[in-house]
């Protein structure tokens, strides 16, 4: 069996770190990743996929990229069960291994 998930994409806003129990930090990220072929209109749509970063990904991540920067992203795909408004859901979420930064957006 293999999970396993390649991303790259823009990051759609700053990344901020928080801290949770037992001083663990994370942040929440989102991708903007268009796709390769255009709809029917004739447009690239782009899916935004949100990454969870943990401790020394995270606080790298958040110290050496901004909004606009086109990162890698290499994790896993894990699911996880909420009730929302008395509605039980599975959820997915991209949980990121390792991060590879590979460009900055051009300050004007």
């Amino acid at each position: 069996m293999l999970n396993q998930v390649v991303l790259v994409g823009r990051l759609v806003k700053d990344v901020e770190v928080r801290t949770g129990e037992n001083d663990t930090k994370y942040s929440f990220i989102t991708l903007a990743i268009p796709r390769s072929y255009k709809n029917h209109d004739g447009v690239y749509e782009t899916d935004f996929v949100e990454c969870i970063l943990w401790n020394i990904v995270a606080n790298n991540t958040a110290e050496y990229c901004k909004k606009g920067d086109i990162i890698g992203v290499k994790g896993r795909i894990e699911s996880r069960k909420v009730e929302e408004n008395g509605i039980n859901k599975t959820v997915l979420q991209i949980i990121a291994e390792k991060v590879t930064f590979l460009s900055s957006k051009k300050e004007d």
